[in-house]
């Protein structure tokens, strides 16, 4: 997945110029961002501190890393299986 040009605490910086009564459009021109981007980190972002915001990215790192370890440990006992089940 393609990385995001801003960093966390710019995107909690971004919304929270929009907290503070920039208009939505006004905010997604200054930034260079589109309407649906800035509605994306809303949703992600919205309410969130830069502490908490790095947290989240660090599990979300840490739960990608542990989905393709289990990924291929489920591919090696497949094909353990299969090796094992086949008559010799």
């Amino acid at each position: 997945m393609k990385r995001s040009r801003f960093s966390e605490e710019q995107i909690i910086a971004i919304l929270k110029e929009h907290e503070a009564g920039m208009p939505t459009a006004d905010v997604c021109r200054r930034h260079g961002i589109s309407s649906a981007t800035f509605y994306k980190y809303k949703a992600k972002f919205g309410g969130l501190d830069v502490s908490e915001a790095r947290r989240l990215r660090a599990l979300e790192d840490e739960n990608a890393k542990l989905k393709k370890l289990l990924a291929e440990a489920m591919l090696d006992n497949a094909v353990l299986k299969d090796l094992t089940s086949k008559k010799w």
